[in-house]
């Protein structure tokens, strides 16, 4: 009850401050540059110039405490030692490019990349395209949609009960052991499996994210014009034609939008690794291996800072073009 009220006190104080702060502000603003008498034209000017910085100004102040300033900061630990408190150099970047596990990491994200994106992608495109051709559409969308809502660790407890796996002799209450045995199988402790169990694991983000991509391509399928669907059947062009040469060419800066963002989430996924092996058995991601030096044991904040900044590092570029891409989009 304490955590409800604190978070309830919190959401109000918040909206009241921001509605309080942009009020307040702008009539400062107004009493520094009055639009009236001989200079009203010149104060209008100026006040329109600040107005916007005002809107503003609390964002970049909060991007500049919570995300320049520990980036920089980071930069820095990644160059001292363990406690930060001396200089090493490059010692911490040598250091993961000799070590098995970040090499195991790499592996992993990589596999992630190729792997998550494209399902994901390929699945929403899918259900955009079918669901709109149904009476029952709707309900249809809001069903893929729903997991988006539950949290990464929520959708880990709930996989945890489809992959669960008890000893010989015990009952199996894990959905996918129970399916294999009704076929006549033997129940396997599916994320123990080496190789395969970092596709049990991705299939969860694949799950997430399938509502995601859906939505914003389904959005683009019924943004494309009807003349040229027209044209096409007219053409004699079947179903399958229409939608991979004529749908599909005409939105496929969205689908890379799309491909791009989720290939951003992938680079960062800890969660999932975390709440179902914690990067045991194979399964390792760079997420979780900076989490483990960071926080786990004595914590090593120039390694865990390193494997942040490669983080980073690779995160950077396709965020960069995926801004590029989406500024493109709207000329």
């Amino acid at each position: 009850m304490q955590q409800v009220l604190f978070a309830s006190v919190t959401i109000i104080v918040g909206v009241f401050g921001c509605v309080a702060y942009f009020y307040f502000s702008n009539i400062i603003l107004d009493r520094i540059f009055p639009a009236r008498g001989v200079n009203a034209a010149h104060n209008i000017n100026r006040a329109n110039l600040i107005r916007p910085w005002l809107f503003l100004g609390p964002a970049i102040l909060l991007l500049g405490t919570y995300l320049v300033y520990p980036v920089i900061r980071s930069l820095i630990f990644s160059l001292s030692n363990a406690s930060g408190a001396e200089w090493v150099g490059v010692d911490n970047y040598v250091w993961l490019i000799k070590d098995a596990k970040f090499a195991e990491s790499m592996g992993n994200n990589m596999l992630w990349l190729v792997v998550v994106p494209t399902l994901a992608t390929f699945f929403g495109l899918l259900a955009a395209a079918l669901t709109d051709k149904i009476k029952w559409g709707n309900l249809a969308k809001s069903m893929i949609f729903m997991p988006m809502a539950i949290s990464f660790v929520g959708a880990a407890v709930i996989w945890k009960f489809i992959y669960e796996y008890r000893g010989e002799g015990q009952e199996q209450i894990g959905l996918l052991n129970a399916l294999v045995m009704f076929f006549g199988g033997d129940p396997q402790a599916w994320i123990t499996v080496p190789f395969w169990n970092n596709f049990f694991l991705m299939i969860i983000l694949v799950w997430i994210q399938t509502g995601f991509a859906m939505v914003i391509l389904s959005a683009a399928l019924r943004g494309i014009p009807e003349e040229t669907i027209e044209a096409a059947i007219l053409d004699g062009a079947s179903p399958l034609q229409i939608f991979w040469r004529i749908k599909v060419p005409q939105i496929w800066g969205t689908i890379a939008v799309v491909w791009t963002t989720i290939t951003i989430l992938v680079l960062k996924v800890f969660d999932i690794v975390f709440a179902m092996t914690n990067g045991q058995w194979g399964t390792q991601v760079l997420a979780n291996l900076m989490y483990d030096w960071m926080f786990r044991g004595s914590p090593d904040f120039g390694r865990g800072s390193a494997i942040a900044m490669v983080i980073m590092l690779l995160v950077t570029p396709i965020m960069v073009w995926n801004i590029i891409n989406a500024r493109r989009e709207m000329r």
